[in-house]
C-alpha cells in the first residue's frame, strides 16, 4: 500500500462518547498482491477524545472486535484523554458508520492495518500505541508485523499474540462447521440470513458477563453432545447464563446500528483467516521488540488466559495481567480495572 488519500470532516469532543469524524482511505495494492481486490476509497468513522493536542506522546488507537464499533471502547476513551493521551476509537471497515466493502477480500488482514496508517498518516502520528480486543487484537498484533515503523506499543485485551487459527485445523478440532461459529461464518450468506433478523437478540443474549470455568464445566458434564462453540446459529434457544454487562440503553445502540448495517461485513474478516495466513505467516509467530501489554480476562471462555502462555518467548517488553472474575467483554464489564492497569502502563511508558 503506497498511497492514501484521505478527505475529512473533523468534529472532536473531550466529553462524553465523541461525535466521529470521517476519513477516507485510498489504498493501492503493492505489485505483489494477487487477491484480486480492486482499488477502493473506504470511508472509516472515528472517534477521537483528545487529552494531548500538542501531540507529546503516541495517540492511542483502540481496535474492536466482533460484533462491536467504536462505542465498545466508550468507558476507555475518555479515560485514556483524562490521563493526557490522544484517544482514538474507529468503526473498522465493515462496520457501524464505515464503509462495509462487498468483496470479501477487502478485509485481509492488509487492508485492515491500511486502514489504521490512514488513519495516523490523518493525524499526522508517526507511531501510534494500538489496544486491540477480540478480531481487533489481531489487527493491533498485525500492526507492529506489517508496519513496524509506525507502532510505538501494543496491548492485547483478551487477544494474544498468536497466529489466527486456520478453518483446516478449526474443523480438526471441532468437526462439523455448524458447531464452530468461524467455520459456519465461512460460507456467505448462511450467517447474515440467520443474524441480520435478530439483531437486538444478539446484544441481549451474548453481551454477558464472565461465569466461574466450574460452573461451565458443570453445565457441560450432563450432556453427552461434542463441544458447541457456535452461540449465533440458534439464539432463540440460547439460554444466558451470565449477568448483563450492558445498560437497556447500550443494548438498543448496537441493535439499532446492526438493524441498519447487517452483519456482514464483520464476519467476511473470518472469510479472510485462510488468505491471512497464507499471505502474512509472521503474524503471530514474528518476534516482537517494542513495549507490549496482555490484559487477559480470567473468565473468557473463548481467550483464555493461558493462550497468552507463550508470549514471553515472543515478546521481549512484555507486562501480563489477569483481570479477575470477568468474561470477555472484559472492556465493557470491569473497565475500571481495565483503565487502571492501561493508564497505568501507559504513563509509565510513554507518560
Amino acid at each position: 500500500m503506497a498511497v492514501r488519500r484521505l478527505v475529512v470532516d473533523l468534529v472532536v469532543s473531550a466529553a462524553g462518547f465523541p461525535e466521529p469524524f470521517t476519513v477516507e482511505v485510498h489504498q493501492h495494492s503493492s505489485g505483489t498482491a494477487t487477491d484480486g481486490v480492486a482499488d477502493e476509497a473506504v470511508r472509516l468513522s472515528v472517534h477521537v477524545a483528545d487529552g494531548d493536542p500538542e501531540r507529546r506522546r503516541p495517540p492511542v488507537v483502540f481496535c474492536h472486535g466482533f460484533p462491536e464499533l467504536a462505542y465498545s471502547w466508550r468507558h476507555q476513551l475518555t479515560a485514556v484523554a483524562d490521563a493526557g493521551f490522544t484517544a482514538v476509537a474507529p468503526d473498522q471497515r465493515g462496520y457501524g458508520a464505515s464503509s462495509r466493502p462487498a468483496d470479501i477480500g477487502a478485509y485481509r488482514m492488509d487492508r485492515l492495518c491500511g486502514d489504521l496508517v490512514g488513519i495516523l498518516d490523518h493525524l499526522d502520528a508517526e507511531r501510534a500505541v494500538l489496544v486491540g480486543h477480540d478480531w481487533g487484537g489481531f489487527v493491533a498484533w498485525a500492526m507492529p508485523v506489517l508496519h513496524p515503523e509506525r507502532c510505538a506499543g501494543v496491548v492485547g485485551v483478551c487477544t494474544p499474540y498468536l497466529p489466527f487459527p486456520t478453518t483446516d485445523l478449526l474443523r480438526a478440532l471441532f468437526g462439523e462447521d455448524e458447531r464452530m461459529y468461524m467455520l459456519w461464518f465461512q460460507e456467505p450468506g448462511v450467517a447474515e440470513s440467520v443474524l441480520d433478523p435478530r439483531a437486538r437478540m444478539v446484544f441481549e443474549k451474548l453481551l454477558r458477563g464472565g461465569v466461574e470455568p466450574e460452573r461451565l464445566e458443570a453445565l457441560r458434564s450432563g450432556s453427552d453432545t461434542p463441544i458447541d462453540a457456535n452461540p449465533f446459529l440458534h439464539l432463540e434457544a440460547l439460554d444466558p447464563i451470565g449477568p448483563q454487562v450492558v445498560e437497556p440503553g447500550e443494548v438498543d445502540h448496537y441493535a439499532t446500528v446492526f438493524e441498519r448495517t447487517g452483519f456482514a461485513g464483520g464476519i467476511n474478516w473470518y472469510r479472510n483467516i485462510d488468505a491471512n495466513a497464507a499471505a502474512f505467516p509472521g503474524l503471530g509467530t514474528t518476534p516482537l521488540h517494542l513495549p507490549t501489554l496482555m490484559l487477559s480476562a480470567a473468565w473468557d471462555p473463548a481467550l483464555r488466559p493461558e493462550l497468552a502462555a507463550g508470549m514471553p518467548e515472543l515478546c521481549d517488553d512484555l507486562e501480563m495481567h489477569i483481570v479477575e472474575r470477568a468474561g470477555h467483554w472484559v472492556q465493557q464489564e470491569d473497565p475500571a480495572t481495565v483503565n487502571r492497569l492501561l493508564v497505568d502502563w501507559l504513563h509509565r511508558r510513554f507518560g
